[in-house]
């Protein structure tokens, strides 16, 4: 008997343009009654202030320097920083088996607000935007060092993803390398451009917009979706719809066009399950001080762990850590989720109520 391939039904593979890796989607699998572990949601019921918090205003930290009495964001280097820019010159190689060389870079923490108890989905865009101000300014700052060749923007939040501080706040570590995934995310878009002369993810973009299956959101700059590729249950993508390399260029309205994205999208992934929605998320850039990339074009990726409830976590094991990742419900299913979402702030509506 004869069948019809259907991606919403049928086990297949799905490309991952950015990296030219592969992705295994299993939507049948979806039918499989759950018994596996379910855990207790922490309360987030967080104060202010918090007087033992090393982020909130005014308090102490390892260092032994005290925070400024700061109103808006808050930038300084990393107490406990992976990279040290004091890094001595070196390097080891033994029949070409045992390889390592030295690595140089700067750490730095960004403190989104004062508020202990605020994430970036409830705070307003006027408030993300100062935030998106200091990404640019940190960026050019940091650019500005000719050893230093990427820069990574990004934000661990949440206990799962392994943040050490529930005090909103995010980090830049940038260094004298490229690291992997933008040397593949280089490469591939590279390749493209030369194909094409133009960029791959514009051309990505206007492709989702015509299927409008994957789109969760958009304004005037950029776009919120989940890519065809997803590995993570609800993972998404903003892109700019502007061709450019990395945040320096943006200008002031694009700059609040990227505060609305965060806090619509950041608001639907909280009230999914209503629970503050936990992920890992950073931006992808153009490398600097190594030169043009006019292939390169900005975008912002964010892995959210949460797969059928705010107790029930995605984990990669077995095959994926063996072979490749794999995934149940498909990125249609996850985009409509997420798309159906409100965009008031799942507290705000019970305070109403």
């Amino acid at each position: 008997m004869n069948q019809t391939f259907e991606l919403d039904n049928n086990p297949h593979t799905r490309l991952n343009i950015l990296t030219g890796e592969w992705v295994l989607v299993s939507p049948h699998r979806t039918k499989r009654p759950w018994q596996g572990k379910v855990e207790d949601i922490t309360p987030d019921n967080r104060p202010e202030y918090d007087p033992k918090c090393y982020l909130c205003p005014g308090n102490g930290r390892a260092d032994g320097d005290s925070n400024p009495s700061y109103t808006d964001s808050f930038v300084f280097n990393n107490d406990f920083a992976a990279l040290l820019e004091d890094t001595p010159a070196g390097e080891m190689n033994e029949d070409d088996l045992l390889v390592a060389n030295n690595q140089r870079g700067l750490c730095r923490v960004i403190s989104f607000s004062p508020k202990h108890n605020l994430t970036l989905p409830e705070m307003s865009v006027e408030a993300i935007t100062a935030v998106v101000n200091v990404w640019q300014q940190e960026f050019n700052s940091l650019a500005g060092n000719e050893w230093i060749k990427y820069i990574q923007i990004f934000e661990n939040k949440g206990e799962i993803m392994g943040c050490s501080n529930p005090h909103p706040h995010g980090q830049i570590w940038s260094l004298g390398d490229v690291p992997m995934e933008i040397a593949k995310e280089t490469d591939r878009q590279k390749t493209y451009y030369a194909i094409h002369r133009r960029s791959l993810l514009a051309d990505y973009l206007k492709l989702e917009q015509k299927k409008n299956e994957r789109i969760i959101f958009e304004n005037d700059h950029f776009a919120v979706l989940v890519p065809f590729w997803a590995v993570w249950p609800y993972e998404t993508m903003i892109i700019s719809k502007r061709h450019v390399g990395s945040i320096k260029l943006f200008s002031a309205a694009e700059k609040k066009s990227l505060a609305e994205a965060i806090k619509i999208l950041t608001t639907k992934y909280d009230n999914l399950f209503e629970t503050s929605f936990p992920y890992s998320a950073g931006m992808h850039q153009a490398p600097v001080n190594l030169g043009d990339y006019p292939e390169w074009h900005w975008h912002m990726h964010f892995y959210p762990p949460l797969l059928r409830s705010a107790s029930v976590k995605k984990f990669m094991v077995g095959y994926e850590m063996l072979a490749n990742p794999q995934r149940d419900i498909t990125p249609e299913f996850a985009a409509n989720r997420l798309k159906e979402m409100s965009t008031i702030h799942y507290k705000t509506s019970k305070a109403e109520d």
